[in-house]
């Protein structure tokens, strides 16, 4: 099962991984402002209000990994795109000199 997983997200590019990852991280963000706005405009127990801020705190935590992995998606993106722009220079470069 996991090799077939594997497999299957090897198959996605980049740029998708970066948009699901994006809107993983909108989703999350939406529901710590609506935690937030809970709290601050509710009448809360104590015992809710310390769920709520615990809530808030692992929502806090969720976003910074997305952004760590938005982060280091974009940087493989910005290797592949180089990589990418070089190979095709190197094509140009090679069919001026050989073929032109």
């Amino acid at each position: 099962m996991t090799k077939a997983k594997n497999i299957k997200k090897e198959k996605i590019s980049v740029a998708t991984e970066i948009d699901h990852i994006e809107e993983q991280r909108l989703k999350c963000q939406d529901s710590l402002e609506r935690a937030e706005f809970r709290h601050r405009r509710e009448q809360l127990s104590d015992e809710d209000k310390q769920a709520l801020e615990d809530e808030m705190a692992i929502m806090n935590e969720r976003i910074q990994k997305y952004e760590k992995e938005l982060a280091d998606l974009r940087g493989e993106n910005r290797r592949n795109m180089v990589l990418s722009v070089a190979l095709f220079a190197i094509s140009a470069l090679f069919y001026y000199a050989f073929v032109y």
